[in-house]
C-alpha cells in the first residue's frame, strides 16, 4: 500500500496477494469445510439436546448460513498479503472465522430450540472442537494448488 501525501500527490493502492484464490477456489472450500462442520455441529447439538431432530434442524440451517459466511470470510481474508503461507496466518484464519461461525450457530440454535443454555453450550464446545478442525482444513488447502491465480508476469524492464 503506498501513501499519499499532499505534496507528492501520490493516491493509496491496495495490493493483493500474488497469488489470489479464485471464487470456485472458495466456493469449494466452503463446501468441505461446511461438511466437516456440519457433522460437527449435529453431533454437538445431539449430544447437548438429546434431540436429534433439533440437531438437524440446526445442522441443516447452518448449512446454508455458513457456506454464504464462509465465502464472505474467504474472500475479506483475500485483501490481507500477509504470511499467505504461514501456520500463523492459517491460526488467525481459523479463530476469526470461529467467532463469526460461533455467532452464528448461537443464532441458530436459540431460534430452533429457544433456549439459551442450549445456544451457549452448543456454541461454546464447537469454538474448541472446530478451531482446531478449521486450522487442519486450511493447512490441507495451502497444498491444493486447484484454483489458485497466478499474478501476471511482469514486463521486462526494457534498458
Amino acid at each position: 500500500m503506498t501513501t499519499s501525501s499532499p505534496e507528492t500527490g501520490i493516491k493509496p493502492t491496495l495490493s493483493l496477494p500474488k497469488a489470489a484464490d479464485s471464487h470456485g477456489r472458495s466456493l469449494v472450500k466452503g463446501v468441505t469445510w461446511r461438511a466437516i462442520g456440519t457433522a460437527d455441529t449435529f453431533l454437538w447439538s445431539w449430544l447437548i439436546t438429546h434431540q436429534p431432530i433439533a440437531a438437524g434442524a440446526i445442522a441443516s440451517l447452518e448449512t446454508f448460513t455458513k457456506i454464504f459466511l464462509f465465502y464472505v470470510h474467504e474472500r475479506l481474508w483475500r485483501l490481507f498479503p500477509w504470511a499467505p503461507n504461514a501456520r500463523l496466518r492459517s491460526l488467525v484464519k481459523a479463530v476469526s472465522w470461529r467467532v463469526v461461525g460461533s455467532l452464528d450457530t448461537f443464532i441458530l440454535t436459540m431460534i430452533v430450540t429457544g433456549k439459551l443454555r442450549y445456544a451457549v453450550s452448543i456454541a461454546g464446545v464447537e469454538a474448541l472442537t472446530k478451531i482446531g478442525l478449521y486450522y487442519v482444513h486450511e493447512r490441507i488447502w495451502r497444498k491444493v494448488s486447484w484454483g489458485r491465480l497466478e499474478a501476471p508476469a511482469e514486463a521486462p524492464v526494457q534498458a
